[in-house]
């Protein structure tokens, strides 16, 4: 089918500074003024780079027999590829470029944050996911995003500062992943991003930009006003920066493991951290780092055009929305109607709205709260659910259903917010396994706290509900409590065929993940989209009522037909990261979202 894809302008180059000395020891809050380097490695000295980037711009998939790797910036996708060249595991290459997209774009992910992991082991055919979700502290009360009057804070007085913070688990992540399938030894899979830290690197246009936007919450901290603010003044495009604390956190690591994050200087930093946040300060102890723990949990699968798509479930609310909406879908021809009829438009944005109702009433944390698991994709819920879209025009409310399940208890409607950033990995590996993990420090930049370790914590927290009931006195399912992980969007998705994976994916973007990963899939599956296509597909995403319509693209041409269907649109920017990976008769196929630094390399 074809489609009048927008193309975003595509940066041809990217630098990696290597000339400077090497850094002598010392904070973040001692980090040296950036400074523009004489020694760039370009698209020259990189073909997989220059290739990939070129595929990008072209609108085409990079294409390769054995491995893969997709991440946001081409220097983590380097090390990930470096990894996968030597033939490591794609839990080892996750490793890799983990560490290197939280020194390049720490707005993003980072030591400081958490991750959900899907993984397909090819030696035995299954599918697993490993939840490293933050936890709140065991001293959070589901009163703490409330004034004292018991009204719920403004959004950004809660995020800035330490009150947001959950305990991590992206460290925790990391070796779990590399125990269980890694080959490659730990410490070498940590050196990149090390030497990157120590030498230099040149600041992308990404990040310039956003710390350009958020300069007032970033200059609030010592720490992080030194890193990103020196002599007053944001980063600048290409600029040399150097994080020496970063380096010191991972050759603690290289030698500690994770035990070195949880335990000891660095933890007790973080604390101090958190703690010390002057206006808004936290509760995380030094027991809540010591007693983290990554969760294995099952997929959470759904069958959809004879595939099953796989993720993660709860405390992910990514899996099941994205379940929920492609199976009220499944006897819609939305391959017939395609991509450019409103049609196709008005039936997956009601069929989200349906599932962004049930979210809103029934997901969260299932170790503290029951949850319709089951009943939520049991297929006569989906059935009765699909009725309501028999019409021909927007539907004028939308609630909660009632599915099926054993401890029935009466939740509130939630609304919390969760706003988008956010990064992205794909990975397929030599043997045949595949990775799928969503990243986060959840808001750009988190709690704009930065460590003296060199890395910034999250703002998790503020994914929990500021309310405990609904305003009909309903109990939230997503309220705070001791130890709970806050409810998250983040959807790493692996897609199945006859037990074996056929396309991996997921993205950034808040709670509209959800709707940029089940629009991914239907342009695969329904309307016969390549891996490049798919990132790049024009946006057009429903959650509670308003459809949002990605501006300067072909999407923005169906506002007045949605609006003839009762639709209240809004034309906006959708700043999305997909990432995908499909594997097609032996060949792996790799896309990387345009609108976004991130690239494609296979060999």
């Amino acid at each position: 089918m074809a489609i009048p894809f927008f193309r975003p302008l595509v940066s041809l180059t990217f630098g990696v500074l290597v000339s400077a000395p090497l850094a002598q020891a010392q904070t973040a809050t001692d980090a040296v003024a950036p400074e523009t380097g004489s020694a760039v490695l370009t698209e020259a000295d990189s073909p997989a780079v220059a290739k990939a980037l070129a595929a990008k711009v072209a609108g085409e998939p990079v294409e390769s027999k054995h491995w893969m790797v997709v991440a946001a910036n081409p220097l983590a996708t380097e090390a990930g590829a470096k990894v996968l060249r030597a033939g490591g595991t794609a839990a080892d290459a996750m490793v890799a470029v983990q560490t290197v997209l939280g020194l390049v774009e720490p707005q993003s992910s980072g030591l400081g944050g958490g991750a959900f992991l899907v993984w397909y082991d090819a030696a035995k055919g299954e599918l697993t996911t490993l939840d490293g979700r933050e936890t709140a502290p065991k001293a959070a009360r589901p009163t703490l995003f409330q004034d004292e009057s018991g009204q719920p804070l403004k959004f950004y007085d809660a995020v800035v500062g330490g009150r947001s913070v959950g305990t991590p688990g992206t460290p925790r992540l990391m070796e779990e992943a590399h125990r269980r399938w890694g080959k490659a030894p730990w410490s070498d899979l940590l050196a990149d991003a090390t030497r990157l830290a120590e030498e230099g690197f040149s600041v992308s246009p990404r990040l310039a930009a956003l710390v350009a936007k958020d300069v007032e919450r970033l200059g609030r901290f010592p720490g992080t006003r030194s890193y990103f603010l020196p002599g007053g003044t944001p980063l600048a495009e290409g600029s040399l920066l150097k994080n020496p604390g970063y380096a010191a956190t991972l050759k603690a690591m290289a030698a500690g493991g994770a035990d070195a994050f949880y335990k000891g200087l660095i933890a007790q930093d973080i604390v101090q951290t958190v703690h010390g946040a002057e206006g808004n300060p936290g509760v995380l102890a030094l027991e809540d780092l010591a007693a983290y723990r990554v969760v294995e949990r099952p997929p959470v699968c759904l069958a959809y055009r004879e595939h099953d798509i796989c993720g993660m479930g709860p405390p992910s609310s990514g899996a099941l929305t994205i379940g929920e909406t492609l199976g009220v879908l499944r006897g819609k021809d939305l391959a017939g109607l395609g991509f450019a009829n409103a049609e196709s438009w008005r039936l997956i944005g009601d069929a989200s709205r349906l599932a962004f109702a049930d979210r809103g009433r029934y997901m969260a944390d299932t170790d503290f709260v029951p949850m319709p698991t089951k009943g939520l994709l049991d297929d006569g819920y989906l059935v009765e659910r699909a009725k309501l879209l028999d019409g021909s025009k927007a539907l004028e409310t939308v609630q909660a259903g009632s599915p099926t399940w054993d401890h029935a208890w009466l939740t509130g409607q939630d609304e919390s917010i969760e706003l988008p950033s956010t990064s992205h990995i794909s990975i397929v590996d030599s043997w045949g396994n595949a990775l799928s993990m969503t990243t986060t420090v959840e808001n750009g930049f988190g709690s704009r706290l930065m460590t003296k370790g060199g890395f910034l914590l999250n703002n998790e927290l503020t994914d929990f509900s500021f309310r405990t009931h609904d305003d009909a006195g309903n109990l939230i399912a997503n309220a705070v409590e001791p130890g709970k992980r806050p409810r998250s969007s983040m959807a790493p998705t692996i897609v199945m065929k006859d037990g074996k994976p056929t396309l991996v994916l997921g993205t950034p973007g808040g709670s509209r993940i959800i709707g940029f990963v089940q629009q991914a899939i239907i342009g695969y599956l329904d309307w016969d989209m390549n891996a490049q296509q798919i990132t790049a597909m024009p946006h057009l995403v429903n959650r509670f009522g308003t459809f949002d319509l990605e501006e300067g693209t072909p999407a923005a041409d169906l506002a007045k037909p949605l609006e003839a269907m009762g639709y209240k649109v809004s034309v906006r920017d959708l700043n999305s990261g997909l990432h995908a990976i499909a594997l097609e008769d032996g060949v792996l196929k790799g896309g990387a979202d345009p609108r976004r630094e991130g690239v494609a390399i296979g060999e």
